[in-house]
């Protein structure tokens, strides 16, 4: 007969990082909130490029990966949880970018030696 071992996560043993219930389910959600709010810069801004290409990549990881502990090692990027927090902060950064418009030129010149290094 076959046998089904759950192991089900107690703790992240990250302070104030509780264990995700539904990881797939919740970074589904925060990542289609980004590409929504994506979809409201310019197709050429690179942010939003770049953040498009990889939002798009992880949600194909989540679509074909069902194992929690897999589909951690595919991302790379910690614990399950940490991508979750990851993906919140990027949500937040999304918002921040659209109301920043770093996309438009800048408002005056820029100081001459301004990238220059060291001075």
């Amino acid at each position: 007969s076959n046998f089904f071992f759950i192991i089900v996560l107690k703790t992240t043993n990250l302070t104030g990082l509780a264990v995700a219930k539904a990881p797939h389910k919740s970074l589904r959600a925060v990542y289609s909130r980004i590409l929504t709010i994506l979809q409201l810069m310019p197709n050429t801004a690179a942010y939003r490029v770049h953040t498009e290409k990889l939002v798009n990549e992880r949600l194909e990881l989540i679509d074909k990966t069902s194992d929690v502990s897999e589909l951690e090692k595919k991302i790379d990027c910690g614990q399950i949880e940490e991508v979750i927090a990851q993906a919140k902060n990027e949500y937040e950064l999304a918002k921040n970018m659209l109301k920043w418009k770093p996309w438009e030129p800048l408002v005056g010149d820029a100081p001459v030696a301004q990238w220059k290094w060291p001075l």
